[in-house]
């Protein structure tokens, strides 16, 4: 009795202390169990107090009469699979005749009360199917992604969503997008993110940072090329407008286009290409692209107009050419002038971080997921890093990035500065990491103040 004792006793503190420090271990230990156990056994019931029920088929009260039996109850829609995840379960269903993945989506939160989960979103996976993901605990409170992930070309994982699963961004499927966030919100993290995920795979990355380069030079080693003011980011963008020009010229040397010709081989982007012809996909990271469209003179009015003018050509043009924009900033409205709004309605992948105003979340999402406005501006003070995204399917999510500092990304980018690509165009914007101040060494010396 007394070994049982201690052995529970064991139990009980291991389980307290996996669900406090790892609490994806715990719900795999013991949460997905007794979620699975409250799921079977209260499946009908809750399905019939969330109105999720059809009443019997007329056959079937027909029967019920010619054999004398009791009226048959209302059906529940039919459990297809239900599965564990290592952050909750995933029931899929077979709806009724009748019933509308509508009518899932509008009970979500009474699902969720009902089974004592975290959280519940679902989708609609083909007509008739719809699939119900459960959380089993506040997945963003602590990141840890997963250590397998479904990486492809142009794919990575930057954080996870508030279902479990992993967010990623896919930059051939959402070539463009925009990252918006007050100070202090997690902005730079996210961007980190992106830097850390792009620095292991076949792409030039190019940054532009009007901040003096504080957020981007300590990756120079990753970078084929950086700007840090005004002037300089100029004249990177209307090299890379040169740039695409060239690729478009090779893509059509290349096409071919005859009788003989697959469909399948008719190159339209650099994709279509063969392996050895194939120019290095771009990355083009804009942070604070207020910088960029603020101006206080007449020759920084001129430079500002070019310098949109080039960022709107590549977000038109740069797709097919492999260029990629991820543009970031506090505000992106029409205030900053001509041409903004214009760039932004080439933006598709839209990511926006705790926002200080209702007008900075319609800049994110106004145009194409009103509902995602109010999740925007209700993210808390206290939990940088929290965002809400979207695209122009109209469908938005909550995610969070996991934490990594400056010296985790510099690291990582450090290891893989073999795999920067010499761009030919890019070259005279190549960082010169070797005349970086070591941070030993005071930039300045202050002369003592006398009276």
């Amino acid at each position: 009795m007394k070994v049982l004792t201690v052995a529970l006793v064991l139990v009980v503190a291991a389980a307290v202390i996996l669900r406090w420090r790892r609490p994806a271990w715990y719900w795999l230990a013991f949460g997905a169990a007794f979620a699975i156990g409250r799921v079977l056994v209260n499946y009908t019931s809750v399905m019939d107090a969330c109105r999720l029920t059809v009443p019997p088929s007329r056959w079937r009260l027909a029967l019920a009469r010619i054999a004398n039996r009791p009226v048959p109850e209302s059906r529940a829609p039919r459990i297809l699979r239900l599965r564990p995840t290592r952050t909750g379960l995933v029931l899929r269903l077979k709806l009724r005749p009748g019933q509308d993945a509508f009518d899932v989506s509008a009970a979500t939160d009474r699902l969720r009360h009902s089974f004592a989960m975290y959280g519940v979103t679902s989708r609609e996976l083909r007509s008739g199917v719809v699939e119900v993901r459960m959380t089993g605990y506040d997945v963003l409170k602590r990141v840890h992604m997963p250590a397998r992930t479904d990486p492809a070309p142009m794919r990575v994982p930057v954080a996870l969503r508030e279902d479990g699963s992993v967010h990623y961004r896919d930059y051939r499927a959402v070539p463009h997008g925009l990252i918006l966030g007050a100070t202090e919100s997690g902005k730079s993290v996210f961007q980190r993110n992106l830097v850390v995920g792009l620095a292991p795979l076949d792409v030039a990355l190019v940054g532009i940072d009007c901040k003096q380069g504080v957020e981007l030079f300590p990756l120079a080693r990753r970078f084929s090329a950086l700007a840090d003011n005004p002037d300089a980011a100029l004249d990177l963008l209307e090299a890379l407008v040169i740039h695409m020009g060239d690729v478009y010229q090779l893509i059509r040397a290349e096409q071919r286009i005859t009788v003989n010709v697959p469909d399948a081989e008719i190159a339209s982007d650099i994709w279509d290409l063969p392996d050895h012809l194939r120019p290095v996909p771009i990355v083009v990271l804009v942070d604070e692209v207020a910088e960029l469209a603020l101006f206080a003179s007449k020759d920084e009015e001129k430079r500002r107009d070019r310098i949109i003018t080039a960022l709107v050509r590549l977000a038109q043009l740069g797709r097919a050419a492999g260029i990629y924009l991820e543009i970031c900033g506090q505000r992106f409205g029409s205030e900053l002038g001509k041409g903004i709004t214009m760039l932004r309605a080439q933006l598709t992948g839209r990511t926006a971080h705790r926002v200080n105003d209702e007008s900075s979340a319609n800049m994110a999402f106004g145009d194409i997921a009103p509902d995602a406005v109010l999740a925007a501006i209700q993210i808390p003070t206290e939990a940088p890093g929290i965002a809400v995204t979207g695209d122009s399917s109209g469908g938005w999510a909550r995610i969070r990035a996991p934490h990594t500092s400056l010296r985790q990304a510099v690291n990582i980018c450090n290891r893989y500065a073999d795999r920067t690509p010499d761009v030919p165009a890019l070259a005279p914007f190549r960082p010169v990491v070797g005349s970086l101040v070591p941070a030993s060494e005071p930039l300045a010396k202050t002369a003592p103040v006398t009276a």
